[in-house]
């Protein structure tokens, strides 16, 4: 343990613990796992790069683990190694920037996610396409695909449509695709009082 970590106070080991903990629960938001998670909050929240030694103490995880969720972090672009003078290991720190962050995970989800399934509910389409088209069965089944690759198509489009806005931290653009959409939620529940969930 370094120097200045033995200074730290028990509030801000609290703090520090808190935080962490929270974006591990939150991984499974983000679409990665919890120690991938808990470790990018660690060197968001630490000022100066850390090494993998350092990470599996903090985090209680073995060595195999730090290093394959490290790399994985890397792969995201969620964390940056660092090499320090007259030191012979690596040292990690994350992308400080949120905005960055949050770019880049939209990014990675749409590659990781959306196009495979995307893929697949093309590949089922094609195979349905070679069935008896008169068997209600087929019909149903590919009507229901259609609808469902139209929302991801539009799923994707909106992200693609977004994640600019994102990656430049525009925020008053933002606050108007928010704005605009509070304004139709609140005139669907003003033109349908009845059916529009509370």
């Amino acid at each position: 343990m370094s120097t200045n970590e033995k200074k730290r106070s028990r509030e801000y080991e609290h703090a520090l613990e808190l935080f962490i903990l929270y974006w591990g629960e939150m991984a499974s938001e983000w679409g990665i796992n919890k120690t991938m998670s808990q470790i990018y909050a660690l060197l968001f929240a630490e000022p100066e790069p850390i090494n993998t030694d350092t990470i599996m103490e903090r985090l209680n995880i073995s060595r195999g683990n730090a290093n394959m969720n490290v790399r994985n972090l890397i792969d995201w672009g969620l964390v940056h190694k660092v090499h320090k003078k007259g030191k012979r290991k690596d040292y990690y720190t994350s992308e400080k920037d949120l905005w960055t962050t949050a770019a880049r995970i939209i990014a990675e989800r749409q590659k990781r996610e959306i196009s495979p399934i995307q893929k697949t509910l093309h590949q089922c389409a094609e195979i349905l396409d070679d069935a008896p088209q008169d068997a209600p069965e087929v019909q149903n089944f590919k009507s229901r695909l259609d609808s469902f690759r139209e929302f991801l198509n539009l799923f994707n489009d909106f992200s693609e449509a977004v994640l600019p806005y994102i990656s430049e931290k525009n925020v008053d653009q933002i606050k108007g695709i928010v704005e605009m959409a509070k304004m139709y939620k609140l005139q669907q529940e003003k033109d349908f009082p009845a059916t529009t969930p509370r």
